[in-house]
């Protein structure tokens, strides 16, 4: 797995600095998302939802939920769903549960506060699991996934949108700059944390994307596992089943 990247200083868990962090920025977080990717990750999230099949689209569990953007696009593309959205922060969640409140579906998605890595969850439970921009912060990323198959019903769906590393020149060199340079200052001075963003460089460039992702897939126990790259390889699909 390569070296632990923490938000902050080396003092204490990856997860417990996560969920710092994430409570920190979260009053920021929907707008600089946006901002920051020109808009392009609702695409990216309305892609990755596409990929649930029709039979995995009754009971879905939407893992690291953030502030609900993937729960509430779930519900948009398909209305008879319930959704149930796991995370750690709890300011991200009050966030997401004012959203699903004003659009009033509150019938339809739930949100709860929780460790991805320990699922409070039965097995066999879910016909779909989603988690958009959230593997790369799990402490333990194999037990993370395991704990997402567990609970997966045979026959599930698992899909994971995550930002990966472009290859191509010179859309590589750029992307690195901006990522690197431009995005942690933004960030820096408009969500007030200086290391949230600086931290999101860093995760991306230790998180092994690509093929690496797919063998750790396969190592857990998912089949039929694919990489979808989106947007000349900036972010990815990765999708597998129980």
């Amino acid at each position: 797995m390569g070296q632990t990247i923490k938000p902050y200083d080396s003092e204490g868990s990856k997860k417990g600095q996560v969920s710092q962090m994430f409570d920190r920025i979260a009053p920021y977080y929907d707008f600089l998302n946006h901002f920051l990717s020109l808009g392009i990750d609702k695409s990216w999230r309305k892609k990755a939802i596409r990929q649930i099949k029709p039979e995995n689209q009754a009971y879905i569990l939407d893992v690291a939920t953030g502030t609900a953007d993937v729960a509430l696009e779930i519900s948009r593309q398909f209305k008879s769903s319930t959704i149930i959205g796991i995370d750690i922060s709890k300011e991200m969640l009050a966030i997401g549960r004012q959203k699903i409140a004003k659009r009033q579906l509150s019938d339809k998605i739930e949100l709860q506060q929780g460790d991805s890595e320990n699922l409070p969850f039965s097995d066999n439970t879910f016909d779909a699991i989603t988690v958009a921009f959230g593997v790369r912060n799990f402490e333990n990323l194999e037990k993370g996934l395991a704990e997402m198959y567990r609970v997966l019903k045979p026959g599930g769906q698992l899909v994971v949108l995550e930002f990966s590393k472009p290859k191509s020149f010179p859309f590589k060199q750029l992307y690195n700059f901006y990522f690197k340079n431009i995005l942690p200052f933004i960030g820096r001075f408009t969500s007030k944390d200086k290391k949230a963003y600086s931290y999101l460089y860093e995760s991306v460039q230790a998180f092994p994307d690509g093929a690496a992702f797919i063998h750790i897939l396969q190592q857990t126990g998912y089949k039929a596992n694919q990489c979808i790259e989106l947007t000349l390889g900036v972010c990815s699909i990765y999708k597998g089943e129980k």
